[in-house]
């Protein structure tokens, strides 16, 4: 009966043993892998299908790649979502009886991946794992490559697929009965189901602090997956933080998305984002950082003080925000590097990196602590130095070390007493096999003569046939044969080269040997390590803000803790930063109890979606401790932001655009009288009637939550909704006609508009006369035969006069204010010298206290 052969036997064995993986087979100088997922692997990589015996008649599939490559071809594979077993020969060839023994030593996944060489990499790469009840679930995620855990529990299947969604991982550990959501598959996640979760007890270390069973359960399931693909020490972990979501502001995928915050809708690109704008740090830690502020803005008024403190400092101190950058710029990323000394794969040149980079912390920290500033020395004196452990790595590491740690090239001389006697062996041999060349070619007289060396033959002294008769008979044994030449050795050769040999593979064994115990040393390190990190990584974000708040000419906004969002002359800080300073239309926003609902009438292009967005973005810019682009601006704090802006199909989930729209609708109606609210032409994806019903409908519910929003649309008829909806407030954008021209002023002013200026836009975007001229009809016969009652058009010297700051309705105010106001407006500001004007505000807020 026909059998496999014995290697072949073991590949099955080995590769049952892991189901779902791509098995990487050590073989000599390849991996190489067979059946099926040859055949994947060929057409996935693009490489070459071939064929090898296994024992049977046919031949086996097989492509494989170089062991001392292979790496290109690993990320290729898990970039499109596959899983890669690694095996290696665990003995030496030479000495193994029969099938060299082969072990699994690295499972690697989407979630799990560690790149092989550290860039600069600003994202973290997730990899989650989710667990619940009948009304509970447990999300935990881990960048295995910096060490970061968190988790947190929320009440719902909904919550938890949006925080699943906002977190998004690149590889979900979930329950073996785990059904998928269908957001989810839409994302097309990498699903790793465990059969069985592990004792938590096993991971006590890292689980007792939690609050719940079923937070501890889903971290020890995360950790236990973590050590079986690594199959390595993971000594860079760090403890677990658990938090709630009502510590951030919450915003969901659809928010995140039609905000532009990390990528563009249109490109998916990361170039005219709001991250793209605001990311002035100088090292890889911060960037990773300042995107993780930038998804979890805080809702803690001292936190969000502190930031605003040191971006303060940073802005009024030029020079020292400058020095600072050009350290970070000289920092690599410490975080990662630490994990890979944890996971053994740290390189020679990586460990110089983390020297290099731990070198300029007493810098830092010296810059610091000379600042005035509380803050600022406070924060140099909770940064550590490590002088111990950089002297160390100095004496020990050479500045230039290769990336491979088997080839020697490592240890400075002076560091090891015994490894310094064999690079004198070494060198004393090359010296004397320098001089019997010399020799050899007096003795002969053969000037062409010469000792050579390689890997298969060793050392050789080559002479052409030629010279062959010149020889000393007896003196030479012949070792190899060319075509013009033939190489021999001596007695003497053959002692000299056993010595040298003996030296370099001493030599590259030993440098091993040290260099692993450095690597075991910084590991002890590893938690000081960490902190600093997050302090250099925090330092980094708030220098950066500070540069932008400069460069854009961005203020401090004043964050409380509820009450009225007042935004005087906001701009939208990306457009504004692509059309140039001074270009860009600021605009005002007022919001409180009394007026919580603006109604935004006007034509496209107008720039009603810019101006919704720029009250969102400055939001989130002030929650997280940024300044904001605006003349000044009192932020209450938001617990969470809702969008409903633009319009698209989702056809793999088989949605329309108006199913897309009541879906991200359903989303918002979680708003709670502390939100803020986005919508953007709601129902225009269904009838004129159907979709005025249900954007009137949205309208009063938002209207009656309490919440902030801000609601643009095209159905001018709503605007009569004012006189009914006593916080809502009709606002428009501003246009100005000239003939057949129209100018669209991107100013909001108050009151309704009921021209949307459609046939102008598609004018503008060249549609052909006709289709322009013939619209223009239709347009007038409609406008003859259906006359639609709205409130009436303000003029154009109307509006200019109105287009000042957003206030109150005056009907809404007391006695007292009007008062105030009216003597406010009477102040001729030209002519009032400073300390006349200070003298007016106090009298002016001595009446407003006065009866209080």
């Amino acid at each position: 009966m026909e059998t496999y052969t014995p290697m072949i036997q073991q590949y099955l064995a080995l590769k049952e043993s892991v189901p779902g993986f791509l098995l990487f087979f050590r073989l000599g100088d390849f991996y190489e892998l067979f059946f099926d997922d040859a055949k994947l692997a060929a057409q996935e990589l693009e490489i070459t299908l071939t064929g090898r015996d296994g024992g049977l008649k046919e031949r086996i599939p097989m492509c494989g790649v170089p062991y001392h490559s292979y790496q290109p071809y690993v990320k290729k594979l898990i970039e499109k979502g596959y899983k890669v077993a690694i095996c290696e020969q665990v003995e030496d060839p030479r000495e193994a009886k029969g099938v060299v023994k082969r072990e699994i030593v690295r499972l690697i996944t989407p979630g799990t991946y560690f790149d092989e060489e550290i860039g600069h990499e600003k994202e973290n790469r997730f990899i989650a794992a989710v667990l619940g009840d009948e009304k509970n679930y447990a999300i935990a995620h881990c960048d295995i490559t910096t060490g970061e855990i968190s988790v947190t529990q929320v009440q719902s299947m909904e919550i938890c697929v949006e925080e699943i969604l906002a977190i998004n991982p690149a590889e979900l550990v979930v329950d073996k009965d785990w059904v998928t959501p269908a957001a989810l598959v839409q994302n097309r996640l990498v699903l790793s189901p465990l059969k069985e979760w592990p004792d938590v007890q096993s991971y006590e270390r890292f689980t007792s602090h939690l609050a719940t069973p079923l937070l501890q359960q889903v971290t020890a399931g995360l950790l236990y997956y973590l050590e079986e693909t690594q199959r390595k020490s993971l000594d860079h972990l760090q403890p677990v933080k658990q938090y709630e979501r009502e510590q951030y502001l919450a915003m969901d995928v659809s928010a995140r998305r039609n905000l532009e915050l990390f990528e563009t809708i249109r490109e998916k690109k990361k170039r005219g984002s709001l991250l793209w704008l605001i990311d002035g740090t100088r090292t890889a830690m911060g960037g990773r950082l300042l995107r993780q502020w930038l998804e979890k803005p805080l809702r803690s008024i001292p936190e969000i003080t502190r930031r605003q403190e040191v971006v303060h400092f940073f802005l009024h101190h030029f020079f020292e925000r400058e020095e600072l950058r050009g350290y970070l710029s000289q920092m690599y990323d410490l975080e990662r590097l630490l994990g890979r000394v944890a996971v053994g794969m740290v390189n020679g040149r990586e460990m110089v990196h983390l020297r290099e980079s731990l070198k300029l912390i007493p810098v830092i920290k010296q810059m610091l602590s000379t600042q005035e500033d509380p803050i600022i020395q406070e924060i140099a004196q909770s940064v550590s130095e490590i002088p111990e452990l950089v002297e160390r790595l100095d004496v020990a590491l050479v500045d230039e070390p290769p990336i491979s740690l088997k080839e020697g090239g490592l240890i400075r001389r002076g560091y090891h007493e015994e490894l310094d006697k064999l690079h004198d062996a070494r060198t004393n041999g090359k010296t004397w096999i320098a001089q019997l060349e010399a020799e050899e070619r007096t003795r002969t007289g053969i000037k062409n003569l010469k000792v050579g060396f390689n890997k298969v033959f060793g050392y050789y002294i080559e002479i052409t046939k030629g010279n062959l008769k010149h020889l000393e008979e007896g003196r030479y044994e012949r070792k190899q044969t060319l075509t013009n030449s033939e190489r021999f050795i001596t007695p003497e050769l053959k002692e000299k080269e056993a010595l040298i040999l003996g030296a370099e593979e001493k030599i590259i064994d030993l440098e091993y040997e040290l260099f692993i115990k450095l690597r075991d040393q910084v590991k002890e390190y590893v938690e000081l390590i960490q902190s600093i990190a997050h302090q250099i990584a925090a330092l980094d974000v708030l220098q950066g803000l500070a540069q932008i708040a400069e460069g854009e000419g961005w203020i401090r906004p004043h964050i409380v803790d509820d009450g009225a969002l007042i935004i005087e002359q906001g701009r939208h800080p990306v457009v504004e930063a692509v059309v140039g300073k001074g270009q860009f239309i600021a605009n005002d926003t007022f919001l409180d109890q009394e007026q919580s609902t603006l109604l935004i009438t006007g034509p496209n292009m107008a720039g009603k979606s810019t101006y919704m967005r720029q009250v969102a973005l400055i939001v989130i810019l002030a929650q997280m401790g940024s300044y904001v682009p605006a003349a000044e601006a009192t932020i209450p704090l938001v617990d969470q932001l809702f969008t409903r802006i633009g319009a698209a199909d989702d056809l793999v989930a088989g949605q329309s655009t108006f199913m897309v729209e009541m879906a991200e609708i359903k989303s918002t109606t979680a708003a709670t009288g502390r939100s803020l609210v986005l919508i953007d032409e709601i129902g225009r994806g269904t009838s004129t009637a159907d979709g005025m019903a249900i954007a009137q409908a949205v309208v009063e519910y938002f209207h009656q939550l309490g919440c902030k929003t801000l609601i643009s649309t095209h159905y001018h008829e709503l605007a009569a909704l004012e006189q009914h909806l006593p916080h809502l407030r009709n606002v428009h954008m501003a246009v100005e006609e000239r003939q057949d021209e129209v100018i669209f002023l991107r100013k909001l002013v108050p009151g309704a508009t009921n021209e949307s200026y459609g046939i102008y836009c598609a004018e503008i975007a060249k549609l052909p006369i006709s289709i322009v001229a013939r619209a223009r009809e239709l347009l007038q016969h409609y406008r003859e035969t259906h006359p639609v009652a709205v409130p009436q058009v303000m003029t154009i010297q109307e509006q200019v006069e109105r287009t000042k700051p957003l206030e109150p309705r005056e009907t809404q105010l007391g006695q007292k204010e009007r008062e105030v106001l009216k003597q406010l407006a009477q102040l001729e500001l030209i002519t009032t010298t400073p300390l006349d004007a200070l003298q007016w505000l106090y009298r002016l807020q001595q009446m407003m206290k006065d009866g209080e």
